[in-house]
């Protein structure tokens, strides 16, 4: 697996910080969680990975949520049960992360609707939603696009949840407020309570 070097660092420091992780992820990601596997240290990050790509899995997880299988409430719904599921898991007073990515991306088939993604990342006192609209580019370049924008606002989460002590269970989700940015960069995100999240949008090529 070769890493892109300009993304080294991140993981590195992902791998270096005491944050412990589950990812969840549905249509898009998996290249991201290669890259966190192909760098040393890994196994002190990541608590569990899943695959949601079948709807009864994605369905099971968040439970039967009545909403588009790419968006931000369901997004926020996986992060919530990778939140818990990162507590069921994790042995020791470690800060946690629930990581729930869900994207729609090129396919080989007729599919109505934008080519985008939704990333949530619950910590214990909020969860922050963004959104990324991807340019027309081939599936391979959209994700790798969607894996580096993952492995960005992981690292950023990490450096928060660091500060934070462990706290119950997060509330269900509930309509997120949107704000939306056109152009490069993505915003550093500020933490709102867990039933309001946060959700920045970006458009175009989605690279950190």
């Amino acid at each position: 697996m070769i890493v892109p070097t300009d993304i080294v660092p991140q993981i590195t420091a992902i791998h270096a910080s005491p944050t412990r992780l589950v990812l969840v992820f549905a249509g898009a990601g998996s290249l991201g969680l290669a890259w966190l596997h192909a760098i040393a240290g890994s196994s002190r990050t990541i608590l569990e990975a899943v695959d949601a790509y079948a709807p009864r899995s994605l369905a099971d997880i968040t439970d039967h949520l009545a909403a588009p299988a790419v968006s931000a409430a369901t997004a926020q719904a996986m992060a919530i049960w990778a939140y818990r599921r990162a507590q069921t898991l994790s042995e020791g007073n470690w800060p946690l992360l629930g990581v729930g990515l869900t994207a729609a991306l090129r396919t080989d088939r007729p599919r109505r609707g934008a080519d985008h993604a939704f990333l949530a990342i619950q910590n214990a006192t909020a969860c922050n939603v963004e959104h990324l609209v991807l340019n027309q580019q081939s599936r391979l370049e959209q994700e790798i696009a969607v894996s580096r924008w993952l492995i960005a606002a992981i690292e950023r989460a990490g450096g928060r949840a660091c500060s934070l002590a462990p706290s119950p269970s997060p509330r269900p989700p509930s309509a997120p407020t949107l704000r939306e940015r056109k152009g490069e960069g993505t915003p550093s995100p500020s933490p709102q309570p867990p039933s309001a999240p946060t959700l920045r949008e970006r458009k175009g090529e989605g690279g950190p």
